[in-house]
């Protein structure tokens, strides 16, 4: 039986699947965070001139001259890449994948494609925030507000890259400026009975067929990978796989009941797709 062949059986007898995703999936989406790239010329390079802005990581960072040109950044990145977005071939195989099986996905993108994916908000983790909610920037209470609506307004009716003071937003208990809802933020608020649900779903599944499925993620991101391995060493039913381009990592420990897969996302997932479809 061929390692896809296995991979797809595993899948098919699970009882569950837990997804875990970082910046090799929003690659395949079309985000590149790292990249000064075409793309990111074509969506800023008005920022790229004005501000040395070197790729979107740098302007989601930043320290911005004005509140205005701020959420011009952000609602014009927010727009493109959230507001816009249509599932690529590699989300929808994903999510063929899953089927009608339980799952829980934790991810450290923030762009909200699993949710717009047809995934249920209730089941996505995202452990760094997301970019289509804001909140108070002093943290003076813990709402978070979804944006997408006025970051269409903001992305439209921006003037050189500022967005028009009027429809900065302020907090509505204190008064003070808001910020996207981002672990970068000092007085992060993470979404609401998230990480309890988390617990919930691995208490669940606890010794049962779990299928851990690892997407983009390289060896040193503590705040998935690691956990993903640890919770597959203390799993006796749990299999493990990874798919990455360029770099497999796999504890000794979990090797055999790991599987790693070198490659692009899109022709994986849909190999494991019509795998699972036989």
């Amino acid at each position: 039986m061929s390692e896809m062949n296995k991979i797809a059986e595993k899948i098919k007898s699970a009882d569950a699947i837990l997804i875990g995703a970082s910046n090799g999936l929003s690659i395949t989406e079309g985000i590149h965070l790292f990249a000064n790239n075409q793309a990111f010329g074509e969506l800023f390079g008005d920022y790229q001139k004005k501000y040395g802005l070197t790729n979107l990581l740098s302007g989601m960072l930043g320290q911005w001259p004005s509140d205005e040109e701020m959420w011009g950044f952000w609602s014009r990145m927010v727009n493109h890449y959230s507001n816009n977005y249509e599932p690529s071939n590699a989300m929808k195989d994903l999510r063929a994948i899953v089927g009608d099986k339980d799952y829980f996905v934790v991810t450290s993108n923030g762009e909200q494609h699993f949710e717009k994916a047809g995934f249920d908000d209730d089941k996505v983790f995202e452990v760094e925030g997301d970019w289509l909610h804001m909140q108070c920037s002093h943290g003076c209470h813990d709402e978070r507000y979804e944006w997408s609506d006025l970051a269409k307004k903001m992305a439209e009716s921006q003037v050189d890259g500022r967005v028009p003071t009027d429809l900065i937003p302020k907090c509505p208990k204190c008064g003070g400026p808001m910020n996207p809802n981002m672990a970068a933020s000092h007085s992060f608020i993470p979404k609401p009975g998230v990480q309890e649900a988390y617990q919930n779903f691995q208490a669940k599944y606890h010794g049962k067929n779990l299928i851990i499925l690892e997407l983009g993620i390289g060896w040193r991101n503590q705040l998935i990978k690691a956990p993903l391995m640890r919770l597959t060493a203390e799993e006796p039913n749990a299999t493990y796989v990874t798919i990455n381009l360029g770099e497999i990592y796999i504890t000794d420990n979990i090797k055999e009941k790991s599987f790693g897969l070198d490659g692009y996302l899109e022709p994986i997932l849909h190999e494991i797709r019509e795998a699972c479809d036989k």
